[in-house]
């Protein structure tokens, strides 16, 4: 096992919002490098250059470097396969931006190819470094909290009101269930992190405001299969809110979030509820938990730890999300 903190040279795949985000927070890192942008518009080469960057406009460009070790995407869903498999096939480790696919069958794929490769997949779910969420799941794992009951979930905000009309982010085909590819996929993660797999889905969409296609309301019903039930919701047009709320038989406790994880500052909130005591309340400073995330993809990758996520929980979550954008569709119930 390599323990080398020699530069760890990445390209990142894609230069909008997220992409230029990533950028930001790796710029002068100690030991992840990015070496190139690749930005297929060359309208936005310049400003590439002028934040710091090298730009490419291939794909395939990056993939030919021997310089580069990883790749990060932050591309549109639908090219979230045939680039990681693309990446795994030329060496390259890969970190991809959720969703890993938008069926299972995909994801199954793309995994599957980097083990073949015998290179890292990461997944952008940051959510599970967020220190209160940690120790959330411990006293779930430890039994302090009793018989786990049910959890409540919620990630919405209004980042996205104003994209294009047309846009892939408000397509059914590209963005199916309204906001569970952009937020309601981070809630479902942590869900299968705390309680394993689901057995049960039932999803019901609405478009309020936005007349997108997929909607901007989404809500989620969840059974699983070690017996607890859980409820989510992503709203598309609201001030933000992200809000974990677990209940136990001895305990419950509630995690909310001032801020979104791309934005520093504010606190995070646990209180904690026991019968016939006060409430406790613990509060969390903001942490870069995108950026724990890159770090940690790139320790697996140089093999001095192993990775938060395993490939089963990878591809159970896209089976989440086909079976909620299924149910959203027919109004059944899905068992999975």
């Amino acid at each position: 096992m390599s323990t080398s903190k020699q530069p760890f040279n990445i390209a990142i795949a894609g230069y909008g919002w997220w992409g230029q985000h990533i950028a930001r927070r790796l710029q002068n890192h100690h030991e992840i490098v990015v070496q190139y942008i690749i930005e297929p518009n060359t309208a936005h080469h310049e400003t590439i250059k002028e934040s710091g960057f090298t730009p490419l406009t291939e794909f395939g460009e990056a993939l030919a470097k021997e310089s580069v070790h990883g790749v990060i995407l932050t591309t549109p869903n639908p090219l979230h396969e045939e680039q990681v498999t693309a990446s795994a096939a030329a060496g390259k480790h890969v970190f991809c931006e959720k969703p890993l696919g938008l069926t299972a069958a995909s994801a199954k794929r793309s995994v599957q190819a980097c083990v073949d490769a015998g290179v890292q997949l990461g997944i952008g779910h940051e959510r599970r470094f967020e220190p209160a969420l940690v120790e959330l799941k411990q006293s779930i794992n430890d039994g302090s909290m009793g018989t786990i009951m049910h959890a409540e979930a919620a990630f919405s905000h209004d980042k996205l009101i104003n994209v294009p009309a047309g846009d892939w982010r408000t397509s059914k085909a590209v963005s199916p269930a309204a906001g569970m590819t952009a937020m309601g996929i981070h809630l479902t993660d942590l869900l299968i992190s705390f309680f394993g797999p689901a057995k049960t889905v039932q999803a019901i969409t609405a478009d309020r405001s936005l007349g997108w296609e997929t909607g901007d309301v989404v809500t989620v019903q969840l059974g699983f299969k070690a017996g607890m039930t859980a409820t989510l919701s992503a709203v598309l047009h609201t001030p933000h809110f992200i809000r974990m709320h677990v209940f136990g038989t001895q305990k419950w406790k509630e995690v909310l979030n001032d801020t979104h994880p791309d934005t520093p500052g504010g606190v995070v909130r646990m209180i904690t509820a026991e019968t016939g005591q006060p409430q406790d309340i613990k509060q969390f400073e903001w942490n870069d938990a995108v950026l724990e995330n890159l770090e940690a993809f790139v320790d697996a990758a140089k093999g001095r730890k192993d990775y938060s996520f395993t490939h089963a929980e990878m591809i159970h979550n896209i089976e989440l999300l086909e079976a909620i954008a299924l149910s959203a569709e027919n109004g059944e119930t899905i068992h999975l």
